[in-house]
C-alpha cells in the first residue's frame, strides 16, 4: 500500500510541475499581447498630444516651416500605426516621433518667446514623455516574446509546450534589410564632448 501512495505523490508532483510551466507560458502569452496593447495606447496618447503640440506651436512656428511639417508627418504616421496596428507603422511612427522631438526642441531653444511658452513646454515633455514610454513598450514585447519563445525549445517546458499546442509568438516584426541592421564606421567611433 505505501508503494500506491509513493506512486501517487509523484504523480500529483508531476502534474503540479506540469501545471506551473502550463500557467507560466499562458502568463507569457498574456503579457505579451497586453505589452502590445500598451504599444496601442502609447501611440493613441501620441495622436491626440501631436495635433494639440501642433497647434500650440503653429504660430511660433510660422518661421520653422520644416519641423511644422515634421509634426504634421509624425501626426500622419501616428494615426496610421493605430490604425493599422501593423508593426512596420508603428515603427516608422516612433522614428518619425523621436526624429521629430530634438527638432522641436533645437527650435524651442533657438526661439526665447516659444522657450517660455508654458504650453509648449509642457507638450514637448509629455511628448517626451510618449516617446520613452512607445520605447520601453516595445522592449517589453521583445523580452517577454524572446521568454516564451526560449521556453518552446529549451528541455523539459517544450515537451509541455508541444503537449499543449503552443506556438512561438512573432513578437515585433522588423524589416530584414536596412541600416538599423548595420553599423557605421562613424558610429563605432568614441564620442568626444567638448564643454
Amino acid at each position: 500500500m505505501s508503494g500506491f501512495y509513493f506512486l501517487l505523490i509523484i504523480l500529483a508532483a508531476i502534474a503540479v510541475y506540469v501545471m506551473g510551466i502550463y500557467n507560466g507560458l499562458q502568463r507569457l502569452k498574456t503579457q505579451i499581447v497586453a505589452s502590445i496593447q500598451e504599444i496601442g495606447n502609447q501611440l493613441k496618447r501620441q495622436a491626440s498630444l501631436i495635433p494639440n503640440l501642433e497647434s500650440a506651436v503653429k504660430g511660433y512656428l510660422k518661421h520653422e516651416k520644416g519641423v511644422f511639417e515634421m509634426l504634421t508627418d509624425a501626426r500622419k504616421a501616428v494615426a496610421k500605426a493605430d490604425k493599422s496596428g501593423s508593426a512596420t507603422d508603428i515603427d516608422e511612427a516612433i522614428s518619425k516621433v523621436q526624429n521629430l522631438v530634438p527638432q522641436i526642441r533645437v527650435a524651442v531653444e533657438d526661439n526665447p518667446e516659444l522657450k517660455a511658452n508654458e504650453t509648449v513646454t509642457k507638450f514637448m515633455s509629455e511628448l517626451t514623455d510618449t516617446a520613452d514610454k512607445l520605447t520601453y513598450a516595445r522592449r517589453s514585447v521583445i523580452d517577454l516574446t524572446q521568454n516564451y519563445n526560449e521556453k518552446l525549445v529549451t528541455f523539459p517546458s517544450n515537451v509541455i509546450a508541444g503537449m499543449f499546442g503552443f506556438k512561438p509568438e512573432k513578437g515585433l516584426e522588423t524589416a530584414q534589410a536596412g541600416s538599423h541592421l548595420s553599423v557605421s564606421e562613424d558610429e563605432m567611433k568614441d564620442v568626444k564632448v567638448n564643454l
